[in-house]
């Protein structure tokens, strides 16, 4: 019975695992093309891009924790490579967070209406400043994820994975207390990003609830452009906020299931749960972005019609 669980849950896994590569392959592809066309990159694309190939990678490093949990147990528990797995899969998502962190504040400072300077200055210069902002949250992940391969020697997972009542020695005590305190610091840096995200959707709230008393005081009665927009990057904002607060509290379970015995199947469903955060939210960028959209759109029709071509 054990044996077919896990065979329907990794089946589950994989499913999900096709689906975000699909979106977020899609999204690469069309703005990859589209730049070689045009031989320059719109600023919202550089980060849509950036996003989907940090996500393809975190999609890999889920899926490769949980093939290894289910087919090489002896390894996940004791296995040298889990080490540098986890140093990835911290990487990807901190940056994962990160790069979402700067579409929000994209969105925010070309779709909000505020007349501050300081806002003025930022809606200005931020095409310009993408790149290095990327490039900079790239160096941040970095630099986050390096604490990882101090904390764990290779008995570690061997000390916190033994079952019963034992005698721990002082060595993995003080891997226990060091792998918890920088887990736990690590988790904190994650609100930084996730708080700037906050922060600009409840902006555009603010913005858009301005936009339309002002729109009811000139008597215009239709949604115009501008709220449509609004509109539409509130959508992706919350919805990342929603997904990645499911994907976080999973990654904690993985994260303190190294302290509890026979916890695979917590781990493996959780990890389920973190598929649905890079695999469901690249679809709702490419349905909210007009470009992305009227080519899956299109993509859809010719597969629709070579199908049909097919069955006559």
């Amino acid at each position: 019975m054990s044996d077919e669980r896990d065979d329907i849950l990794m089946i589950i896994a994989a499913g999900e695992f096709s689906v975000g590569i699909l979106g977020n392959v899609f999204i690469g592809l069309v703005n990859c093309i589209d730049w070689m066309k045009n031989r320059k990159i719109a600023s919202v694309d550089l980060i849509l891009t950036s996003l989907a190939i940090s996500r393809i990678c975190l999609l890999c490093m889920i899926m490769l924790d949980s093939f290894t949990l289910v087919l090489y147990p002896d390894v996940y528990s004791t296995g040298q490579q889990m080490r540098i797995l986890d140093v990835f899969w911290t990487l990807t998502s901190h940056l994962n967070v990160w790069f979402a962190a700067c579409l929000s504040i994209f969105y925010f400072l070309k779709i909000a209406n505020f007349f501050h300077p300081v806002f003025l200055w930022m809606k200005w210069r931020i095409d310009r400043m993408i790149p290095r902002i990327l490039l900079l949250c790239l160096v941040l992940s970095v630099v986050i994820s390096l604490p990882i391969t101090e904390n764990w020697n290779d008995d570690f997972r061997r000390c916190v994975k033994t079952k019963g009542k034992t005698n721990l020695t002082l060595r993995c005590r003080v891997n226990k207390d060091q792998y918890v305190s920088i887990k736990v610091c690590l988790k904190l840096l994650t609100l930084i990003p996730l708080s700037v995200s906050l922060v600009s959707f409840l902006l555009l709230i603010l913005s858009l609830w301005r936009h339309t008393k002002q729109m009811q005081r000139s008597a215009t009665g239709f949604r115009d452009a501008s709220i449509e927009a609004h509109v539409g990057a509130m959508k992706a904002v919350i919805s990342f906020l929603l997904l990645f607060l499911a994907y976080y509290l999973s990654f904690l379970v993985v994260t303190f299931s190294y302290f509890i015995p026979e916890s695979g199947l917590a781990v493996i469903v959780s990890e389920l749960i973190a598929l649905i955060y890079p695999s469901s939210h690249s679809f709702i960028l490419i349905l909210g972005n007009s470009k992305l959209r009227h080519a899956f759109l299109s993509m859809l029709c010719k597969v629709t019609y070579i199908l049909k071509r097919r069955n006559f």
